[in-house]
C-alpha cells in the first residue's frame, strides 16, 4: 500500500477517536430509555476512565494510529491522543495530571447521571 493510504486510514482511525470521546462525553444524552446503549455507554465510561488514569494498557486507536502514521512516512506522536490533540488545540499550557483528571471528572458526572436515573426509576417503583 503507499503511504496517502496509510495516512488516509490513519486521518480516518483519528475521527473515530474523535467521534469515540464525544461518544464518552454526550453519549448519556443519547442513552435515555435505551437499555442496550445505556450499557454501552457505562462499560465506555469506565474503560476510558481506566485507560486515561492506567499506565497499562494503551488506547488502542492511537497505538493503531501511530503505527499507520508511521507506515504513511508521518513521524507519530508520543503519549495519549487527549494530550497530544486536545491539549495542544483546546488546553494549552494546561498540566497533564489537570486533563486525565478533567476527563475523569467528565466520565464520572455521566456515571452519576445514570445514578440519579436509576435512584429516580427506582423510587417511582416503590
Amino acid at each position: 500500500m503507499g503511504a496517502k493510504i496509510y495516512h488516509a486510514m490513519a486521518v480516518a482511525v483519528l475521527a473515530l477517536h474523535l467521534f469515540w470521546i464525544l461518544w464518552v462525553i454526550g453519549g448519556a444524552l443519547l442513552t435515555r430509555r435505551r437499555c442496550a446503549l445505556r450499557w454501552l455507554h457505562i462499560i465506555s465510561l469506565v474503560y476510558s476512565i481506566l485507560i486515561e488514569a492506567l499506565p497499562w494498557p494503551p488506547c488502542p486507536l492511537t497505538l493503531l494510529e501511530a503505527w499507520l502514521e508511521a507506515r504513511a512516512g508521518v513521524t507519530p506522536y508520543q503519549g495519549s491522543f487527549l494530550v497530544h490533540y486536545l491539549e495542544a488545540i483546546v488546553y494549552p499550557d494546561i498540566p497533564v495530571s489537570w486533563l486525565i483528571a478533567g476527563a475523569a471528572t467528565v466520565c464520572g458526572f455521566n456515571l452519576g447521571v445514570y445514578a440519579l436515573r436509576y435512584r429516580h426509576r427506582a423510587d417511582g417503583i416503590r
